[in-house]
């Protein structure tokens, strides 16, 4: 009886005092978290951000648009470049190939003139010369004063883009509508026609990445068009419509303008569908209400999770994060709900419907965030897989609006999938999420799915990539398991369950490597674990043997008993973060942000510091991720270390800077790193909220050294995804060194469980 007494009241004031955090840590609802954004990060260096104005998801993706001059400009912008050519309305943000970039205006003075010009010479074109004193950017809004003397202003709702831009006075005013050039693509048909005095319609149909890319606009004028003059390519044809692979068109107004306004809809549909959005998004010309409602709609979004920090950089960069992870996956429908698929065909969906799904950079970070963060939107997300399953026959492995680019190894849309059924999100039919999940994984049509079937692993030269590419399907084959294990599927369980520990071929125990074999089950050789080859004669996707090795994130149990236990594998990790040697003259440029073999500028090491945390040593989790926080992470235009890649590397730093990160992307458990904040405030839906304190924090104080959870000791080092959407408050209790006790105990270790 007086045991039960005082637990009765060690639980009365461990709750008095969760309510009471509780009420100390409601959000500010008065910050603009805006102001802590700076798009500019990522920008320079290999980012490859986007840079321009959307809202959260938006379809509209519209921004300055630099003449293309190589890799580093995959968003159509890079900080660096000096001369604009206009203005596109739809991009990519942080992945490594550039496409994209449709339906391009650009507004000039003086005499007509069509060309695009050149980086050095810029004569006799529509181009400008620019200064970056002369640019504001902000989710919400973007303006430039460009060296012709026109400044020019842009704002944008989900699928509209509004520009205003202001001539110079007693000048010819012009606007020019370039459907030739994009980012990285080639326009292969192309139409502009006048419709009435203020409306210009037409469609821009492009191959590049993606094989086949269609965007419909309809532009508005609030002011009245004299005549549209039409080129193929330079080559004056006409007025008022032209239809070829290449065209453009000068829009030459009645009277000269000051201040000219024009709404820009898109659709992947019709012109007409382009006009639809206009109507039902912007039913007016008020700029500043536009831009004002962007903002509205980016602080909502930021605001879900709240940081309190004395440092503003971090402040700055943690928010920019928060921005970054909201541009993709994009909303790939109209308002009247259609969508042009994969298989070029126009669906109508009740749901809202999106593209543009990086899925073997996101389904790491990204999307177990979005599950915490972003739930009311997951069943759009994967719905929108399962919709492109069913245009394609298969789910998405890389995807662009409308087309697939079968880019990167794996099925990753299945973890994304798999998790949020195992984590019993709504909306989603679960029958038809695992169909797709397991025809796509037994598709012989599938890179390597056959061999693979016939042989437990793909032989060296089977397929490009081939020992990343048989990895990947390990991670999606656990998940298709833990699927199976949620439904009951006890056959099906087994199966999967077996396939994802074909890994474990690749294990060659001589050297403690993952080590492509031949296909009569030898090793191949010559093998040198830090020499990378990027392309098809590669055996692994951006990287090497060394980071691979650690590749096995739903199975790090089975990973340490591979290398004979918690001590060989904790030397190994160990050496893995600081092993030198030469990645070989034909590596990857993603294999970024050095730590020894570890790459944090690219995705396979992501989970890799974490692993500690099984092995019994979280301190060691702590050291590591604390530094790639502090180092590869900055307020700077080059502040992010690698390419974006759709949000994923901000979504990495979101998660750790939290102080966790799904290991396994479908087992939901976050395991603990080493929080970066005094106190976050994650705002969840039906107003709860996950408070996480980290007591004693500070630069030097980087070390876990207990942890309670609503008041009571917590040993383990990890939480559940159930235990967080409930809410409540996590508290960390921080020290300068290791508690090498915390986590040691096995008990307390994550662990992947069907």
């Amino acid at each position: 009886m007086l045991i039960s007494i005082k637990h009765y009241i060690i639980k009365c004031f461990s709750l008095i005092s969760l309510l009471l955090l509780i009420s100390n840590s409601s959000p500010q609802k008065s910050i603009d978290y805006l102001s802590y954004v700076n798009p500019y990060i990522g920008s320079s260096g290999h980012g490859h951000v986007f840079v321009g104005v959307s809202v959260p998801f938006g379809a509209v993706q519209v921004g300055p648009h630099n003449i293309i001059k190589g890799w580093d400009w995959c968003s159509g912008y890079h900080y660096s470049d000096s001369v604009i050519i206009g203005f596109s309305h739809t991009r990519i943000s942080g992945s490594g190939c550039g496409d994209m970039g449709d339906i391009l205006i650009m507004p000039f003075s003086g005499e007509i003139r069509t060309k695009r010009g050149e980086q050095h010479d810029i004569s006799n074109s529509c181009a400008s010369y620019y200064k970056k004193n002369k640019e504001k950017v902000a989710p919400n809004f973007y303006s430039l004063a460009m060296e012709n003397g026109i400044l020019a202003e842009i704002t944008s709702t989900e699928r509209v883009a509004m520009h205003r831009f202001t001539y110079p006075i007693n000048e010819s005013s012009n606007l020019l509508i370039n459907l030739k050039e994009g980012v990285g693509d080639r326009s292969i048909d192309t139409e502009l026609r006048l419709i009435d005095e203020y409306t210009i319609q037409g469609h821009r149909i492009s191959s590049g990445w993606g094989p086949e890319h269609s965007v419909y606009f309809t532009l508005i004028s609030q002011q009245p068009i004299d005549k549209l003059l039409v080129y193929n390519d330079d080559e004056f044809v006409g007025e008022n419509h032209l239809k070829g692979p290449g065209v453009k068109g000068v829009i030459v107004f009645k009277q000269p303008l000051t201040n000219g306004l024009f709404k820009v809809g898109i659709s992947s549909v019709s012109a007409k569908n382009a006009l639809k959005n206009i109507q039902h998004e912007i039913t007016h010309w008020d700029f500043d209400r536009v831009k004002s409602e962007a903002a509205q709609k980016w602080n909502n979004e930021l605001s879900k999770i709240e940081i309190i920090t004395d440092d503003n950089a971090k402040k700055t960069i943690f928010y920019t994060a928060m921005y970054h992870s909201f541009i993709a996956p994009g909303l790939y429908c109209d308002v009247n709900g259609e969508f042009r698929g994969h298989d070029k065909k126009v669906y109508s969906k009740t749901h809202n419907n999106y593209s543009t799904f990086s899925l073997w950079d996101t389904y790491r970070a990204i999307h177990p965030l979005f599950t915490i963060i972003q739930r009311d939107k997951v069943s759009d997300f994967v719905n929108s897989m399962l919709n492109i399953f069913d245009q394609q026959d298969k789910l998405p492995i890389w995807a662009l609006p409308g087309a697939e680019t079968n880019q990167m190894p794996g099925y990753s849309a299945v973890p994304v999938i798999a998790d949020a059924v195992v984590k019993g999100i709504d909306g989603i039919d679960s029958e038809r999420a695992f169909n797709a999940c397991k025809v796509s994984a037994m598709n012989p049509k599938q890179l390597g799915i056959p061999v693979l079937i016939k042989n437990e692993f793909i032989p060296a030269g089977a397929v490009a990539e081939e020992t990343s590419v048989a990895l990947e399907y390990a991670v999606g084959d656990w998940a298709i398991a833990a699927m199976a294990g949620k439904l009951n599927k006890n056959s099906d369980t087994k199966y999967f369950l077996k396939r994802s520990n074909y890994y474990k071929h690749y294990f060659d125990t001589e050297i403690n490597h993952m080590r492509p074999k031949n296909a009569d089950g030898s090793w191949l050789s010559p093998y040198n674990p830090f020499t990378s080859v990027h392309g098809h004669k590669a055996n692994f996707c951006e990287g090497n043997g060394w980071q691979y090795t650690f590749f096995a994130p739903h199975d790090a149990k089975g990973l340490i008993d591979l290398m004979g236990g918690d001590e060989n594998f904790i030397q190994k990790l160990d050496s893995f973060f600081i092993a030198k040697g030469d990645l070989g003259l034909f590596a990857s440029p993603d294999i970024s942000g050095l730590i020894g073999q570890y790459a944090h500028g690219n995705e396979p090491s992501h989970h890799i510091a974490y692993l500690y945390s099984y092995a019994g040593q979280q301190w060691k989790s702590a050291e590591k991720i604390r530094y790639i926080m502090e180092n590869f992470y900055t307020d700077k235009p080059d502040g992010i270390i690698g390419n974006e890649d759709c949000g994923q590397m901000s979504a990495w730093y979101i998660l750790s800077a939290i102080g966790m990160y799904q290991v396994n992307p479908s087992a939901g458990l976050y395991v603990f790193g080493s929080p970066l904040f005094d106190k976050v405030q994650i705002n969840l839906a039906d107003h709860k909220s996950f408070v996480i304190v980290a007591e004693n924090n500070s630069k030097d104080n980087i070390y876990i050294q207990s942890v309670k959870f609503n008041g009571l000791a917590y040993e383990k080092v990890y939480i559940s995804y159930s235990d967080i959407i409930k809410g409540g408050i996590l508290v960390f209790k921080m020290g300068n060194k290791p508690n090498r006790k915390y986590g040691a105990k096995l008990v307390s270790r994550p662990k992947s469980k069907i």
